[in-house]
């Protein structure tokens, strides 16, 4: 009687960073900037994803270009609603504001370190937004399905997921994660140590953009056969004026290089406390990167050389956790042990 009337299906990787969408038979729609501009007179939003993100840093006093989620979570319950409102109406264009009673069901990607009071706000915000029933699914579980990973079979399978708040390292056994490791520190983090080092070097203050700019164009975790440079510009923190300077690939390895031992040094330990048996599944079929972190130069070829283990780049690791959460909405039945509705 009512499956007309339903809102299709949708699975959320709402990541600090960026948000993706997939809409149940049509695969990811939608992959925007988890960024909304508010008016603090009236507290109305202005523009989500894109629009916003633009606004960073270039806004009058009264509009705030920011982000509802820190490290993974909601850090801005309210607005976090008002983003996840938008984005549902937005891949659901014949239905205005759906009420949750013939809304969409809805998967969100959730960190694996999330706690039961951020699990909460997670689906009452989703629910806020018009979901008529929230999922969860955890990110490094998303992360393996969606690399094309065996998670329901009896064999180690070992993800690890480094996206914009949260670095995940997984093994995954039967459906289920039998080990993990989740650490606040990821592409946003090693943004801002780059941020800090050019401050710290230079007296020279460049914006976020500017300092993820560098990380794509220059950064590295393990030496290049051939060193590169690139010019920045930035305020003069001395004079206040417009400065230029050069900057190369082995100061941005040195700016990152903190960050970048700390994931490793995350999948070191997942490994140490990983069944022995499960270790020679991963020993034998490598371990897989995904998310943007998975990016990062030479990050595969630092994590073979630490660990002795096979190392590969998923196909398309920025989507990895959105492809995973939508496959899990597809086939609820056989992914039923990842998803949580509590």
């Amino acid at each position: 009687m009512f499956g007309g009337l339903f809102g299709r299906d949708v699975a959320i990787d709402l990541g600090t960073a960026n948000t993706l969408v997939f809409v149940k038979g049509q695969g990811i729609v939608l992959s925007e900037p988890s960024v909304v501009a508010i008016d603090t007179k009236t507290e109305k939003v202005l523009a989500v994803g894109a629009a916003a993100k633009r606004m960073l840093g270039r806004t009058p006093g009264n509009i705030v270009a920011m982000r509802p989620l820190k490290d993974g979570v909601i850090a801005d319950f309210e607005v976090t609603e008002k983003m996840l409102s938008y984005f549902i109406r937005k891949v659901q264009p014949n239905r205005p504001l759906l009420p949750s009673l013939i809304g969409p069901r809805v998967v969100v990607c959730v960190p694996s370190g999330v706690t039961g009071v951020e699990l909460r706000a997670v689906k009452e915000a989703t629910e806020s937004a018009g979901a008529r029933q929230a999922f969860t699914i955890e990110e490094p579980m998303a992360a393996a399905i969606g690399a094309g990973l065996p998670v329901n079979e009896a064999q180690g399978s070992m993800i690890i997921d480094i996206g914009g708040g949260t670095s995940e390292v997984a093994v995954i056994s039967l459906g289920g994660i039998v080990t993990k490791s989740s650490i606040r520190i990821a592409g946003d983090e090693i943004d801002d140590a780059i941020a800090t080092y050019i401050q710290r070097e230079y007296k020279l203050a460049i914006g976020t953009q500017t300092a993820e700019q560098l990380k794509i164009e220059l950064g590295s975790a393990f030496p290049l056969p051939e060193e590169e440079s690139a010019e920045i510009r930035g305020r003069d923190l001395v004079t206040g004026l417009p400065k230029t300077v050069v900057i190369t690939s082995e100061e941005i390895r040195e700016a990152v290089s903190v960050q970048v031992d700390a994931i490793v040094a995350a999948v070191k330990d997942t490994l140490d406390r990983t069944p022995p048996e499960l270790a020679s599944d991963i020993m034998d079929r490598g371990m897989v990167l995904a998310g943007g972190g998975a990016l990062l130069r030479l990050l595969d070829e630092r994590l073979r050389r630490e660990t002795g283990i096979p190392v590969h780049v998923a196909d398309d690791p920025l989507m990895c956790v959105a492809i995973g959460s939508g496959r899990s909405l597809e086939e609820m039945e056989y992914y039923q042990s990842a998803l949580s509705s509590n």
